[in-house]
Formats: C-alpha cells, structure tokens, sequence
C-alpha cells in the first residue's frame, strides 16, 4: 500500500502558528508519527507539504504515475479557494481523504466551505494530528474493501 500524506500552505508551521488552533506539536512531529504508524502498518509513504498551489497540483498528478494507492490530503487554506485542487484530485481518480486538524466545520463561515471535500471519500476535521492517522487508517480500509 502506497500513501502520499500531502500538506498544503502553512502546514509547516505547525507548533507555532495558532496554537490554540492547531496544537503545539510540529511539523517534524506530524512527521514523525505518520511515518510510525505507517511503518507499523507495513504501509509505504510519502510526506510532502508545499505553500503553492501548482506544487500541490503538480504532487497530486505524480501521484498518479507513481502509482500511489492513495492520499490522505490537508490543502490547508486552499481548501475554500481552490478549484484547481478539486480538479486534480478528481483527474487522477485516487481515493483521497481530506484532513483538518482544527474543527473547520465550529470556525468562521469561510471555513465552512471545502472545494475538494467534492472529489474525496471522507473528510476528518478536528481531531489535531490525530486526524491523520485516522485517516490514514480509513482510506486503507477503503482501498482494501474495494479492492477484495
């Protein structure tokens, strides 16, 4: 099972930006846990997080020619701007799970709207980094049940 945990823009900051938002653990801790529990789980990975909106694009086709299994996605502030991520996830035809780390669904009304939630098969929001891992775990369990 290949993964390809992909971050959008900030996600980087991660234990400095708004902690009371997104917690204090960071980044290389995200890091950290996902290759963990991957490697506990015998499931190939790859992390990767961009501030740019082509980069994100260009990473989700690759995905597709490197014959990646699926994504577990965190577009981060694009989530409520971008068409071109839906579209991407959509060409591709990956099984993608969207992940927040914050409850988006209990902040401000901008929040509330995710272009790329149309394309993916489960959304995970709130559960801090977590979430990841849940989703992670959720997208295999799919993959596999379609596959059988």
């Amino acid at each position: 099972m290949k993964i390809l945990v992909l971050n959008g823009p900030n996600l980087n900051m991660l234990g400095i930006r708004e902690p009371d938002q997104y917690g204090s653990e960071t980044y290389t801790n995200l890091v950290n846990r996902i290759n963990e529990h991957c490697s506990k789980n015998n499931y190939e990975v790859l992390v990767l997080q961009s501030n740019h909106e082509g980069d994100l694009i260009d990473k989700i086709q690759d995905a597709y020619f490197e014959s990646i299994d699926g994504i577990v996605f965190n577009p981060g502030g694009y989530t409520h701007t971008s068409i071109a991520l839906l579209d991407a996830i959509k060409a591709v035809s990956i099984p993608t799970v969207e992940v927040h780390i914050s409850k988006v669904e209990e902040r401000e009304d901008y929040r509330q709207i995710s272009y790329v939630r149309e394309a993916c098969i489960a959304t995970i929001s709130g559960k801090g980094i977590d979430g990841y891992l849940e989703a992670i775990d959720l997208l295999v369990k799919k993959i596999k049940d379609t596959n059988d």
